[in-house]
């Protein structure tokens, strides 16, 4: 056991899976002796050099692509896409692969891992959170880690994975606190969603960045005598539903929490789901918290207000209580 940052982890990740295969390859710009965006590949140039830490030039959707190919061909690329907002570079590329599966019959897998970073944090701009966009596209997962721990192990998972993976890494996360990390861990990131703050009352449901605010507004809650379940949802698609369903059994409230806009958001599919499956369990509406239907501002006050704070979701898990007191 060793304590890492979620940049650390990810990298750990990575270069412990390609000392354990030589498909494995990284591909991406700024990635060689540079380290990465954000020191997302430090190190790993020197220990793999060149012919696997693959400097590419300013042509995403050449390296989406080449990775498709080489993953059909049997190798287990990892694609640094540097940011999120880039995603619409790639998505025929990426839209191909996970379709693969299906137009060659089950005969053909794509085992590739696209990495892209997202959020508002301490790196200015690229923050827009785009993933929605993949969700829709059939044989595509997509993992959103919350702590160091989850990256290590999911982003070990991911390389292991026979489908494309859109793997999301929150740059507020990043370079943030350490957390131990287990080298065998790689099996817990078939968990899927996790409860990891047991509540009563109402159930508050995220990833990322959001899971961190939930619990600190689980933490205010408290003193006000509510009792609120946290569930990290670590994997967005495909969703593990056991947990979120046993929860909102339990509590008959929940409030799911996204940093995409509302307008086409992942976190929707959730809600049809629970209404669906789960409407006799509900005590009160199902409540959304998002943002707004705008670009992601740059201004650091308007970046502040663009997301659901702690407060926020404070609010919105008294009113339910509240509503059905």
């Amino acid at each position: 056991m060793s304590r890492m940052t979620f940049q650390q982890a990810t990298v750990a990740a990575l270069r412990d899976e390609m000392r354990a295969d030589r498909d494995v390859f990284l591909l991406g710009q700024d990635i060689g002796r540079f380290g990465g965006p954000l020191r997302s590949t430090a190190g790993l140039f020197d220990e793999f050099g060149a012919d696997r830490v693959i400097d590419m030039p300013m042509s995403e959707g050449t390296i989406a692509g080449l990775a498709v190919g080489a993953a059909m061909q049997g190798k287990r690329p990892v694609v640094d896409l540097m940011f999120g907002e880039f995603l619409a570079l790639v998505m025929q590329q990426f839209l191909d692969a996970g379709a693969m599966h299906y137009y060659s019959g089950g005969t053909q897998s794509v085992p590739m891992v696209l990495r892209v970073k997202y959020g508002i944090g301490p790196f200015h701009g690229h923050a827009y959170d785009h993933h929605s966009w993949l969700v829709g596209v059939p044989g595509v997962k997509v993992f959103a880690p919350s702590n160091p721990a989850d990256a290590y192990a999911m982003m070990r998972a991911a390389v292991r994975d026979n489908n494309p993976v859109l793997f999301m890494e929150h740059m507020a996360l990043y370079h943030a606190g350490k957390g131990e990390i287990d080298p065998d861990g790689a099996a817990n990131a078939s968990a899927g969603s996790v409860i990891v703050r047991d509540g009563s009352d109402v159930t508050l449901i995220g990833s990322a960045l959001m899971l961190k605010r939930a619990l600190r507004a689980a933490r205010t809650l408290e003193a006000d005598g509510i009792s609120a379940e946290v569930i990290d949802l670590r994997r967005i698609y495909p969703l593990t539903l056991d947990p979120i369903l046993a929860s909102v059994a339990k509590t008959g409230r929940v409030v799911l929490l996204s940093e995409a806009i509302g307008r086409g958001a992942s976190i929707n599919d959730l809600a049809a789901i629970l209404a669906e499956k789960a409407f006799a369990d509900l005590s009160a509406p199902i409540t959304r918290l998002t943002a707004p239907d705008i670009p992601t501002p740059f201004a650091r006050e308007l970046e502040a207000a663009y997301l659901p704070s702690e407060d926020r979701i404070a609010d919105a898990a008294r009113r339910l209580v509240a509503d059905q007191a």
